[in-house]
């Protein structure tokens, strides 16, 4: 009961840490004139990653190396299969030319790059490298892209009512920057450990935690913010919440955790793998024909993760 408690306080203090570590970041970023694509692309975008960043890299330390891979790849799932579902079931999205020509193209090639250095059941510091140049080729790409006009990145004003906020102090930006980073490393000590306790005494396995408690509980800010999205209209900020956060859980987090700790996977299966591929397959087909992802498409991706969840509970019974 006490390792639950100290998951669910993890989590909170994860996901507060998170928010303010992006506010704090986006005001000092606008007070030096940043431009919006910029503090889209890197501030926002990384800011609402941490969460699954820090959980794997401690995941990564502690010796639970297929938490830390379950944690991406559950992610990963609950991003494309239950978020976008339940974003689309909530409103139909629109899907812009560039997400469905770049975007989606681009998480899948990430996924295929995840599958395939994970057959040696092995994530090494060259794989780690490997992946890290690919986050900066994404960078890269899709800055030139905005610098063309191509794209919109979204920043958190686009999901508030009036805009027309005072400034945030410097001092105080610092403070709120500083402070959400702190509350992002204690709280996800505190949650790894209670997952991790939680895993020994019911004999489940660290991939099982990884893919379900991990997975939902980091991946709840793209939850809530892809929800919103759709349901105020704002389709193309909900599935662009959804793709970058796919492609950042696996160049950035996985990238960077292997430079610093290699990852080695234990049990982890084809069909975990698999399914993360497939499920990102499957929106690409979605959106290409038609340019959108129906309320009946939302709800075959909802049911789809419901059904992957059925499965896992049924292996672990």
């Amino acid at each position: 009961m006490l390792d639950i408690i100290y998951i669910i306080i993890g989590v909170c203090i994860v996901l507060f840490g998170a928010d303010r570590l992006t506010d704090g970041a986006v005001n000092i970023a606008r007070r030096m004139n940043m431009p919006e694509i910029v503090i889209g692309l890197t501030i926002v975008a990384i800011g609402t990653s941490m969460p699954e960043f820090f959980v794997s890299l401690m995941s990564a330390l502690k010796g639970t190396s297929d938490m830390a891979i379950g944690n991406i790849v559950g992610s990963n799932l609950f991003n494309t299969l239950l978020i976008t579902g339940v974003a689309a079931c909530v409103a139909s999205m629109q899907i812009g030319h560039a997400t469905v020509r770049k975007d989606i193209p681009f998480a899948a090639a990430a996924t295929l790059l995840l599958v395939t250095l994970c057959f040696d059941r092995h994530i090494s510091r060259l794989d780690g490298v490997i992946m890290i140049f690919g986050l900066l080729f994404f960078f890269f790409y899709t800055l030139r892209l905005g610098r063309k006009g191509n794209i919109e990145m979204a920043t958190p004003e686009d999901l508030e009512e009036g805009s027309g906020k005072k400034q945030q102090a410097v001092w105080l930006s610092i403070f709120w920057t500083v402070c959400g980073l702190s509350c992002l490393v204690f709280g996800s000590h505190i949650f790894v450990s209670g997952a991790a306790n939680v895993a020994k005494s019911l004999g489940v396995s660290d991939a099982v935690v990884g893919l379900t408690i991990l997975a939902g509980g980091t991946s709840l800010p793209e939850l809530a913010t892809s929800v919103v999205a759709a349901y105020k209209g704002q389709s193309g900020i909900a599935i662009g919440n959804v793709i970058g956060s796919n492609v950042l859980n696996i160049l950035m987090i996985v990238g960077v955790t292997a430079v610093i700790h290699p990852l080695y996977i234990n049990h982890l299966s084809l069909v975990d793998f698999g399914l993360m591929l497939f499920s990102i397959v499957l929106l690409w087909f979605f959106c290409f024909t038609k340019y959108k992802v129906e309320r009946w498409e939302g709800a075959v991706l909802t049911t789809l993760f419901l059904g992957y969840l059925g499965w896992l509970v049924s292996q672990n019974i």
